[in-house]
């Protein structure tokens, strides 16, 4: 694990080089394809940094927060949209806008804020879910196969919320900025439009939204109606989602792309344009379904193409067994270099 460490903060230490680079030389260089050409050694570098890191967690985090994350936000910045558009008034800032899931808080909507107050006891409830969680693998065995499945699910919500968490103390106390809200209760979601759109991974939705979503409506909407090029923009948008999960799994697996995870997103963006098509007719009439109905109905939907194309490559590679080993892996690491009376005083 320590040299797992150590492979991790050379990558950061790099990352953070690179960026230097794109707020100082880049960022002078006018906007547009100059730009992008003067960013594509960084962008190489970002989508090659995970693959010198083996630990599933670390790699993962890696991955999101630079390959996903950080190569949309400079993609954007090239023509001097999205985070990084906002001048930020530092280096500091710089890097943390661009390889952070975070938005200066003077910018943030109020939508967001009414999703992060929650309450207090929230999230201990959830940490302590994910510790119950990590020790109930200890038994799959012995467990029937759809309720695992319930707890690879809470498993892979629990976590990124718990490290988004972590995260978001130092960053708000270093840097003054808000943890992006990643989550906003997806179990609460009444449909697929509200658990994509308004619930599940917001970070992403937000950078998908101007890289892929906007340009390609634009560019339909001059060849076909502006309601299919809405559609046609969705569709669009679930399928890049799809292709950076496959390219997530390859960096976490190491192994050849099954194409399930792309056939998931892309079976998701389907429903969900039928979703909004149906709302439209629906409506028309007055006739709405009973939001626990819908609820019900969506919840079931995900686990089932969840079970279908979005788990089987995770778990054929034992990625859950790995992940929590890791997390227990971690917490052993630090205990040994506590001082010892710090445990003798704990009892």
């Amino acid at each position: 694990m320590e040299g797992e460490i150590e492979k991790f903060i050379k990558v950061w230490i790099s990352a953070i080089l690179g960026l230097c680079y794109c707020y100082y030389i880049a960022a002078r260089i006018p906007k547009g394809f100059l730009r992008l050409l003067s960013l594509i050694p960084i962008l190489f570098l970002f989508i090659t940094f995970p693959l010198k890191i083996s630990s599933p967690n670390l790699v993962g985090y890696t991955s999101f927060f630079l390959v996903w994350l950080g190569t949309f936000k400079l993609l954007l910045f090239s023509f001097n949209q999205g985070p990084l558009a906002l001048s930020p008034p530092n280096i500091l800032h710089f890097i943390s806008i661009a390889s952070l899931p975070i938005t200066p808080t003077q910018h943030r909507p109020t939508k967001q804020n009414n999703t992060t107050n929650k309450p207090k006891w929230l999230l201990p409830l959830k940490v302590l879910i994910f510790a119950m969680i990590a020790r109930v693998y200890d038994y799959n065995e012995h467990l029937h196969p759809y309720f695992m499945l319930v707890l690879y699910c809470c498993h892979l919500y629990l976590g990124l919320e718990v490290v988004f968490a972590i995260v978001a103390t130092p960053v708000r106390i270093i840097f003054g900025f808000e943890i992006e809200s990643q989550f906003n209760e997806p179990y609460l979601s009444t449909s697929l439009q509200d658990f994509w759109g308004h619930r599940w991974n917001l970070m992403v939705s937000r950078i998908l939204r101007p890289s892929i979503y906007d340009p390609v409506r634009r560019i339909s909407t001059c060849f076909m109606d502006p309601s299919y090029a809405m559609l046609v923009a969705m569709l669009a948008t679930f399928f890049v989602s799809g292709l950076m999960h496959e390219l997530l799994y390859y960096y976490v697996i190491r192994v050849p792309p099954t194409w399930e995870v792309t056939c998931f997103f892309v079976l998701h963006g389907v429903c969900m344009v039928a979703e909004v098509a149906t709302k439209k007719m629906v409506l028309r009439h007055g006739w709405r379904l009973h939001p626990v109905m819908s609820g019900l109905l969506v919840a079931a939907f995900l686990i089932v193409t969840a079970d279908w194309l979005f788990f089987p490559q995770l778990l054929r590679n034992e990625m859950d067994k790995k992940s929590c080993e890791e997390y227990a892996i971690v917490i052993d690491f630090f205990k040994s270099r506590l001082p010892l009376h710090v445990f003798k005083s704990a009892h």
